[in-house]
């Protein structure tokens, strides 16, 4: 569903920068088919919508694309799916109706109509809260004072101007902190923009001659929360716009949060005045995670993912991608790609050159230590030792596998290991009976089987198969 709001949000974008005789020809029904390394793949209700899309508006729609997903997306691509109008599918968008609604909300700009703008905005943004915000050391003062403000806006901290380098998660701790107000306080009017959609606001507003209209939507709002003010540079009468706004709002003791890639004394482009408002409140910045953090970090994705990263491979990442957050996001892209697409399960070798390749590391000892070891691994072909490595990999006791133990813990790896035993080793159904407390012929090849079956439906089972026999060199 959460596609479906992104659409919506790009459609609002496109909307406000396109001829209406243009959108409404040429815009017909559209969802994301999927978003990888960068780029996304639109899918589109016909071939007519297509083509004129990547002749006519790529540009357009790539803009849009980008704002809404903060310039992670460096490309886009439009197919046609025929299975578009199926009503099951939730993440469509019908880009006639939706500009119907767009257009009365535009017509009838109330108080609450606003809010509930904001709310449907709210939804498209529901993975940035505060309750998932990872912590570290540098980011703790800048976390403890949004908490504090979702808490009790109008009373603590105002302004609250957070800053930092950029994909620090200020992006995140904003939108985090917007939505935990919403939830709390339903009745206030609570105003999320960036500077760059805070821009093309105003130009819009210039040219259709109704910035006040504008105006009031920013003087009406009880929160006003701005991101990325640094973007505000060399735009003058911008600036000065949103500097009215700040002395209505303040004086009104509206609650104020900013956020920007410096501190507001090195924001040399803005305008004195700006600058000095935005330190008559509390100034928090925000440092990059350390080693443990971007361990956390890194593993917390992957969870999110439910995907199965070797912990060998987590520490290596750390320990090499150091900059920021969206990089390791990125790297752990990568990876979930090439599985996805080859099967192939990560390892120490094979992230020691991708990182290399990409510029992260020139220490390959991750990789010689990792042929190193699987060099050693090779020759191990003892049932013991497939038994040893699939209880390490789960984490259970290695006499409960091979035991009569009914419990539900058990019976996975108990299966994982009849199967490796059967088709890595070649041992017969009756010698793998014998192993395994003298289970029959039969009973073996059930386990077998059936683990093949949940192996073609649980991707995530197959990659801990796979990644068990990477482990041990089979």
């Amino acid at each position: 569903m959460e596609n479906h709001y992104r659409v919506k949000n790009i459609l609002t974008e496109i909307i406000e920068n396109v001829k209406k005789q243009d959108y409404l020809v040429y815009f017909r029904k559209i969802t994301i088919c999927k978003i990888e390394s960068g780029l996304i793949t639109f899918w589109t209700v016909s071939s007519f919508m297509r083509d004129n899309l990547q002749a006519k508006f790529y540009s357009l729609v790539l803009e849009a694309t980008k704002k809404e997903f903060w310039d992670s997306i460096t490309s886009i691509d439009f197919i046609v799916d025929n299975n578009i109008d199926n009503p099951s599918n939730i993440d469509a968008v019908d880009c006639q109706k939706f500009y119907k609604e767009y257009s009365r909300q535009q017509k009838t700009p109330s108080k609450k109509t606003s809010h509930s703008q904001v709310e449907i905005k709210a939804q498209s943004a529901k993975r940035y809260l505060l309750s998932n915000f990872i912590v570290w050391a540098d980011n703790q003062l800048a976390y403890s004072a949004c908490e504090a403000v979702s808490k009790n806006p109008w009373k603590s901290y105002n302004p609250l101007y957070i800053y930092g380098d950029v994909w620090l998660w200020k992006t995140h701790l904003l939108q985090a902190t917007w939505n935990e107000i919403l939830k709390r306080f339903k009745d206030k009017k609570v105003t999320y923009t960036t500077a760059d959609k805070f821009i093309t606001e105003y130009v819009t507003a210039v040219k259709k001659r109704n910035v006040e209209r504008m105006r009031e939507k920013f003087r009406d709002a009880d929160v006003l929360v701005v991101d990325d003010v640094q973007f505000l540079s060399k735009k003058e009468q911008t600036q000065n716009e949103l500097y009215n706004i700040f002395n209505i709002l303040y004086d009104g003791n509206k609650q104020i949060i900013i956020s920007g890639d410096r501190a507001p004394k090195e924001l040399t482009e803005l305008e004195p005045r700006l600058r000095s408002r935005f330190e008559w409140g509390i100034t928090v910045d925000i440092g990059k995670p350390d080693y443990e953090t971007r361990l956390a970090i890194i593993q917390e994705k992957a969870r999110e993912k439910e995907f199965m990263i070797p912990q060998d491979v987590a520490e290596f990442i750390a320990a090499n991608v150091t900059e920021n957050v969206r990089e390791l996001e990125w790297v752990l892209n990568q990876m979930i790609a090439e599985y996805e697409l080859t099967g192939s399960t990560p390892n120490l070798s094979k992230i020691a050159q991708k990182l290399q390749k990409l510029s992260f590391t020139n220490d390959l000892l991750g990789e010689s230590r990792y042929l190193q070891k699987n060099k050693t691994l090779k020759t191990i072909r003892s049932y013991e030792d497939i038994i040893e490595a699939v209880s390490q990999h789960f984490g259970i006791e290695r006499e409960g596998i091979l035991w009569e133990n009914r419990k539900k813990e058990f019976m996975i790896p108990r299966q994982v290991s009849m199967f490796l035993l059967k088709t890595k080793m070649s041992y017969t159904y009756e010698r793998i009976g014998n192993i395994f407390s003298g289970r029959n012929h039969a009973s073996v090849l059930y386990s077998c089987n059936k683990l093949e079956k949940l192996m073609k439906k649980d991707k995530k089972l197959l990659y801990e198969v796979n990644a068990i026999k990477e482990s041990i060199g089979i």
